[in-house]
């Protein structure tokens, strides 16, 4: 008995473990799946994207940046099977940097500014190349160069969280002044309202993000950026991206008088490495998962057939006694089942507290989802049920 018992136990542990790292599984197999479906507010087919290190003293003028864009975006948009291209500080998903700012006319709320929101720095084409929705106002265009009035585009959330009622276009907004030298600068007119992108991740709902012209930034800015990171090219083609990439960087080296680019990538690439964790906990958890389950199938089947093996002469003697084999199965099959629900049980309870620990890995779906738990616990019961069925046939067999 004392051995039975503790058999007993150790498969209920089974149990219990299994579940848990089913639900966690299943969390974040939907979690993957949600992902999938969601819009990031930009096309990502058919885009290519480059990274071009502009850290030195020739790029640390906004100026030289500007002429950089431009002789690259025209040598580009001249090639056969290209749309457009364009030059920006980051990528969506990967997002920017946030900076406070000032809405003329309106009372500070937090602190000295109005807000902080998403700042990212694009130049003409941008909206063209991911094919981001122009709601009202226009887009970039070249003559929004250093010697123009400073403009800014911003995005629906932006517009709907700090105006309320009121149209954001034609608006001044003064950004970063107070943060440091390099971001002392004139209010921007806001000339455009552009859709919501997923700037800081697909599992983020978009943020307030504030665009402004590549050839508008600060002196001070353009040099900190180029010591932070790289630039990045984007380009829309007609073709297979890849099919197109030795005929780019050709004519970005030509452009930058011999600047190499790196980190070679589709946007449909650079969307996927966002996921990447989530798809690989996915994996890592769905595997342990399997193998507590095998696990648990196994300890419901030995066990069942050593109880089996211990009660040959009780179920003989129930059997002589006009017991049917149907009878004999169902006693050893509730057997185990009832051990699956006590592990069950003790399953919930303790997924309760995984649930709570994955609340930051899972989107589109609850951490505490009762579809989950109820899928989990059917797929186990059924493992158990066919795990105790081979041993509860052997003594319906008896003789």
């Amino acid at each position: 008995m004392r051995h039975n018992k503790a058999r007993s136990i150790l498969v209920i542990t089974e149990m219990a473990l299994a579940l848990i790292l089913l639900v966690g599984a299943v969390l974040l197999i939907r979690t993957f799946g949600a992902l999938r479906g969601v819009n990031p507010g930009f096309d990502a087919h058919n885009v290519l994207t480059m990274e071009m290190s502009l850290a030195g003293a020739r790029f640390e003028k906004a100026a030289a940046v500007e002429q950089l864009e431009r002789g690259g975006r025209q040598r580009l948009e001249s090639l056969p099977g290209v749309e457009t291209a364009a030059l920006t500080c980051c990528l969506p998903p990967e997002g920017g940097f946030g900076l406070p700012f000032t809405i003329e006319g309106q009372p500070p709320k937090e602190g000295p500014y109005n807000g902080e929101a998403g700042w990212i720095s694009v130049s003409p084409g941008y909206f063209d190349v991911f094919r981001i929705p122009l709601d009202k106002g226009r887009a970039f265009s070249d003559r929004d160069n250093a010697g123009g009035p400073r403009a800014a585009i911003v995005n629906e959330e932006f517009a709907k969280k700090f105006f309320a009622k009121n149209d954001a276009l034609g608006s001044r907004i003064t950004i970063g002044r107070g943060v440091g030298p390099e971001f002392d600068e004139p209010p921007r007119e806001i000339v455009g309202i552009v859709a919501d992108v997923r700037e800081g991740g697909l599992d983020q709902p978009p943020a307030p993000t504030m665009y402004v012209p590549t050839a508008q930034v600060n002196d001070g800015v353009v040099a900190l950026n180029n010591r932070i990171g790289a630039a990045e090219w984007v380009v829309r083609t007609r073709l297979q991206p890849f099919s197109m990439s030795a005929d780019i960087q050709r004519e970005l080296r030509k452009a930058s008088g011999g600047l190499p680019v790196a980190h070679i990538r589709s946007m449909q690439q650079v969307v996927g490495e966002s996921t990447a964790r989530t798809d690989f906990n996915m994996t890592l958890l769905t595997i342990f998962a399997g193998v507590a389950l095998l696990l648990a199938a196994i300890g419901v089947y030995s066990l069942m057939a050593y109880s089996v093996q211990q009660r040959t002469q009780e179920i003989g003697v129930r059997m002589a006694l006009g017991a049917s084999p149907n009878q004999v199965r169902r006693m050893v099959v509730t057997q185990g089942l009832r051990l699956a629900l006590v592990g069950v049980v003790l399953g919930i309870a303790s997924s309760l507290a995984l649930a709570r620990l994955m609340k930051s890995m899972i989107y589109g779906v609850k951490s505490w989802d009762p579809l989950t738990i109820i899928t989990v616990t059917i797929l186990l019961s059924t493992v158990t049920l066919i795990a105790a069925y081979f041993p509860a046939r052997r003594a319906s067999e008896h003789r």
